[in-house]
């Protein structure tokens, strides 16, 4: 999963990033309220921890933007303010959850899975299709109740196209959700075909329940079988 750390504090926004990291999520950052209307314009983010207090605006004014974006981007407001018409007003406005600074790091991780387990997976660590089994946290998967392993891109581009079952997944988002914001300077996506081409054939070979389609010249899609 994609996550945004729009914070100000350098040696904050270092350790949050590195402890996100440690959990396999990938990482955008922002340090200032430009840079990070910027990406929030220009890319989308499963969950997005939010300072309100930042150098160039106010992050509740972010949160606006997002909804008048109507984006669906989990937000987590993080803020040295403990006011109860900040959190009233995040809230309002969208926002998942708010902790006031300092908070232990475990307990923002908790809270960042949290969130993205009831966007995704209705609330539940485990996501069962057909005979496959797969637990983003521990990152494995069973099919047929036996282990296959996959590499990391491998297994974040299936845990990304099961939450976009039987939608078409176009090749640029993708890239982003798996890869990073980076991927808009890349020449071309021989990087994605690779991997999804041994990925679509470790799961035949498993004689799995979904297969992912290739739709040409626009992305791919994954659907039951």
């Amino acid at each position: 999963m994609k996550i945004l750390i729009v914070e100000d504090e350098p040696d904050l926004l270092e350790i949050i990033q590195q402890s996100l990291e440690m959990e396999n999520f990938l990482v955008e950052t922002a340090g200032n309220y430009n840079s990070a209307l910027d990406k929030i314009i220009s890319f989308d983010y499963d969950c997005i921890l939010l300072d309100i207090m930042l150098p160039g605006g106010n992050g509740l004014d972010l949160l606006q933007e997002l909804k008048n974006l109507d984006k669906s981007d989990n937000v987590i407001i993080i803020s040295a303010k403990d006011s109860l018409d900040d959190k009233l007003k995040g809230l309002n406005l969208g926002a998942d959850d708010y902790m006031t600074k300092p908070f232990h790091i475990a307990e923002l991780t908790a809270r960042v899975k949290s969130v993205l387990r009831r966007k995704f997976f209705q609330g539940k660590n485990l996501i069962v299709i057909g005979n496959l089994k797969l637990d983003p946290e521990e990152r494995s998967l069973l099919i047929d109740d036996q282990a296959l392993l996959l590499n990391r891109k491998e297994f974040d581009i299936l845990t990304y196209m099961i939450v976009n079952k039987n939608r078409l997944v176009n090749k640029t988002s993708l890239a982003e959700h798996v890869w990073g914001d980076h991927m808009d300077q890349a020449d071309d996506y021989e990087f994605i075909y690779s991997q999804i081409k041994n990925l679509r054939k470790k799961l035949k070979d498993n004689k799995a329940d979904v297969e992912i389609q290739a739709v040409y010249g626009i992305g791919y899609k994954l659907v039951q079988v």
